[in-house]
């Protein structure tokens, strides 16, 4: 038995480590729903200028990233895309939803949003502040 040095995984390193965290996990949980989804906003010849992306993990939409090209912003895109996924989870009998953002990304739209912070770690990156925030969905 050796542990190995930190470095970058195979894919089939990275996927047994996935399966082994799943089994234990479902061990308690039991099977869990997982879905990956998206959502974009997309000019008239298909490119993509912005777009949200979002998991949901037990009973949870997580939202992973949300971008609208700086010639979109302050149009409402982010806050429609936003809540087409929120809308979305919904149809999935999912009621909570989180995400993360920092000191120079979106915090006061999220707010505005009805989001509320639950967390936060100073100097992450260094010199900001990332925030950690949910929001209760409801019809």
């Amino acid at each position: 038995m050796q542990v190995t040095e930190p470095q970058a995984p195979k894919e089939c390193e990275f996927e047994a480590l996935r399966v082994g965290l799943t089994q234990f996990n479902e061990s308690f949980t039991g099977p869990v729903f997982r879905e990956k989804v998206t959502s974009f906003v997309k000019s008239d010849s298909g490119e993509i200028l912005g777009g949200i992306l979002g998991e949901i993990n037990w009973n949870w939409m997580h939202v992973q990233g949300l971008w609208v090209d700086e010639s979109l912003r302050n149009g409402g895109w982010g806050s429609k895309l936003l809540s087409a996924l929120e809308t979305y989870a919904l149809t999935k009998n999912t009621h909570n939803i989180r995400l993360e953002t920092t000191t120079f990304q979106a915090l006061d739209f999220y707010l505005k949003m009805g989001y509320s912070i639950f967390g936060q770690l100073e100097d992450m990156p260094q010199g900001h502040t990332s925030y950690f925030l949910q929001k209760k969905l409801s019809r």
